[in-house]
């Protein structure tokens, strides 16, 4: 459950790739600097390479394993706690990461009335056909994307030696993308502390 009593926004901050040798963690510690310079919002980042879900789900109407809930414990907890999310995502295939699919298929109640933003990167398209395809998936799920994304078009030429972009309109997009998740993660908060959502 979302904290119910105000304070900074908790934002879950999902890296979705898992694959051998993946840009997402650059990605995602400069995200995630960004909320820590913030006082309106924490961040908890779910790296799905040290939480993985299991991929047989259990027939409907049936208990997961012991192990299944074993695995699951590690992620759903942090996502029902989650006022919002960013997911940082690469682009395969014009779509976005198998793991990422699977970790969102595993919950549900959890992205209830909550929003997410996107920070994206990729080739030529930055990874925005694979955001597009997850803005469908979660309207779904009754969550709220936000309108603004990063997308880091050509990625290995746009990030240092440091692992920060060189570009400074990158701190201005990630600022904007902020901005809007704190004002629905707000709004949300409170709209399901006044009733809870109901699908």
């Amino acid at each position: 459950m979302a904290d119910a009593t105000g304070g900074p926004l908790r934002i879950a901050v999902i890296i979705g790739s898992t694959r051998d040798g993946r840009f997402g963690p650059v990605v995602a510690d400069w995200i995630t600097g960004h909320i820590a310079e913030r006082e309106d919002m924490t961040a908890d980042v779910v790296d799905l390479v040290e939480t993985p879900l299991p991929t047989v789900f259990p027939a409907f109407g049936q208990t997961p394993s012991d192990e299944v809930v074993a695995q699951l414990g590690a992620v759903s907890p942090r996502l029902a706690e989650a006022d919002a999310f960013v997911i940082v995502t690469p682009e395969y295939n014009h779509s976005f990461p198998a793991p990422l699919k699977n970790a969102i298929d595993w919950h549900n109640e959890q992205w209830h009335g909550k929003p997410v933003g996107f920070v994206s990167y990729g080739g030529l398209a930055g990874g925005l056909r694979a955001v597009e395809q997850l803005r469908v998936v979660l309207a779904e799920l009754h969550a709220v994307t936000v309108r603004n994304t990063v997308s880091f078009h050509n990625y290995g030429e746009v990030f240092n030696a440091d692992g920060k972009p060189s570009d400074p309109g990158c701190d201005v997009a990630a600022k904007a993308l902020l901005d809007q998740l704190t004002w629905w993660g707000h709004a949300l908060r409170e709209a399901r502390r006044a009733r809870p959502y109901a699908v």
